[in-house]
Formats: structure tokens, sequence, C-alpha cells
């Protein structure tokens, strides 16, 4: 069980660096963008942070291993969850962010007048 929790910890500071690199590399070029494009991206950004924080834990882990690249098979071996339960968990995981996404995007919309 450490060992498992060891092998779990080291895969979730993995995929942190790895959204951290693929944000910066996603940052807008300063000379080349315009402060109005700099600030949707920024938007854009919190509002898929947001929406990520709407998603049970479990929910959340698998979509964000998945997306870091890892296969069905480490995700179920870093999660604890049967292997063949990740393709329903992501798909779940997948429709539950669009669904907080754009719920959050309406209250922009209604935020803004």
């Amino acid at each position: 069980m450490v060992a498992a929790n060891m092998a779990r910890d080291e895969a979730r500071r993995a995929a942190r660096e790895r959204r951290h690199l693929t944000l910066l590399k996603s940052e807008p070029d300063a000379v080349h963008s315009a402060p109005e494009d700099e600030m949707d991206a920024d938007t854009q950004r919190t509002r898929v942070r947001a929406a990520l924080e709407q998603l049970t834990p479990r929910d959340r882990e698998a979509l964000l291993l998945w997306d870091s690249g890892l296969s069905y098979d480490e995700i179920a071996a870093q999660t604890g969850l049967a292997r063949g339960a990740i393709g329903t968990t992501l798909a779940r995981a997948r429709r539950r962010l669009i669904e907080a996404y754009d719920v959050r995007e309406g209250d922009q919309h209604v935020a803004r007048g």
C-alpha cells in the first residue's frame, strides 16, 4: 500500500509538471499578442480551472492523468480503478467538465450584462 501511494504521488507530481509545462508553452507571446487576447486566454484558463474543481476528485484525477498522456493501464494503476472502468470514468469526467465550463461561461455572460 505504501508503494502504491508513493507511485500515485509520483505520477501526480509528474502530471503537475507536465501541466505546468503545457501552460507555459501556451502562454501568449507578449510581443505579438494584443492585451485583449491575453485577458481572454487568462479568463479561459481561470474558467477551465474552476470547472475542474467542480469534478469529483476521482474524475479530476483520471482526466488529468489521461490529459498528461498516461494510458488506461497506467491510469488504472495510479487511481486504483479497474482498467475496464477507465473509459467510462473519462467519458463521465469529460461530460461533467464541459457542463461545468458551460455553466461558468453562462455566468460570465450574465455578469457582463
